[in-house]
């Protein structure tokens, strides 16, 4: 586009722009490997990271392919590098992942016919620790704890629940539902913790107590049975001793 400025031609020169927006969830302690533009790199001038994590300075890590020249500009962390030589693949590597890397991730590729932005949004996964234990009076609880994102919780059957959240320093979050069963006829109850990592269920009996007497019961059936058939074979071979006897 030609225009003038103070009366002096200029030249604009317009570059295809391409944008791609990604949503990346990556649980805590694993890998992460950012892919950048899938085009040529004989095409690529320059390759560009740029990392934007909280409050932190960005850290940006830069190839030029003409120079075959790399730079880091405010990258202490170790465990974010190149995956490989940038001359070979210009992908970003996290290992391992930790909360503290999540954030905004900027690839921009600079290339004959046109600018690439890859924009990823990293979401970092911390599974829960669950746990389900009985209180009193028929009441259950349930924990799904230090999960990122926060769980969540339902019962079978369904009772009279109350839920409670938990927030931490590094952003794991602590569920807990306590629930109630007045119906004394609910023995059995499961809950059931769904989570972008995965699903979870656990079971408790609400009346340990019958099945403890019910047991107690049963075994002092089974010995009183034991004692009589003996005590029945005992006079079998009295009686049976007894008759051989009186016939000599």
């Amino acid at each position: 586009i030609h225009f003038f400025w103070g009366g002096t031609p200029c030249i604009l020169v317009m570059f295809n722009f391409f944008q791609f927006d990604i949503s990346l969830p990556v649980l805590v302690d694993t890998k992460a490997v950012l892919f950048c533009s899938p085009i040529l790199l004989t095409n690529v001038i320059m390759t560009t990271w740029e990392i934007f994590l909280g409050d932190k300075p960005p850290c940006i890590r830069a190839y030029k392919r003409d120079t075959n020249e790399t730079t880091e500009t405010n990258c202490a962390d170790e465990r974010m590098t190149w995956l490989y030589r940038p001359t070979q693949i210009p992908a970003l590597q996290i290992d391992p992942v930790a909360i503290t890397h999540e954030g905004h991730y900027r690839c921009i590729v600079a290339a004959y016919g046109g600018n690439f932005f890859y924009e990823y949004q990293l979401r970092v996964l911390v599974a829960p620790e669950v746990t389900l234990f009985q209180s009193e009076n028929r009441t259950a609880v349930c924990k799904a704890v230090a999960g990122r994102p926060a769980a969540r919780i339902s019962w079978t059957p369904e009772g009279d629940c109350v839920p409670e959240y938990g927030y931490w320093s590094n952003g794991t979050v602590t569920v807990q539902s306590m629930c109630h069963w007045a119906d004394g006829n609910v023995s059995i109850v499961s809950c059931s913790v769904f989570h972008e990592t995965g699903n979870w269920s656990r079971s408790i009996d609400l009346n340990p107590g019958k099945f403890s007497i019910l047991s107690e019961e049963l075994w002092v059936l089974y010995v009183t049975i034991i004692l009589i058939i003996i005590v029945l074979i005992k006079n079998y071979y009295s009686f049976i001793e007894v008759t051989l006897v009186n016939k000599i």
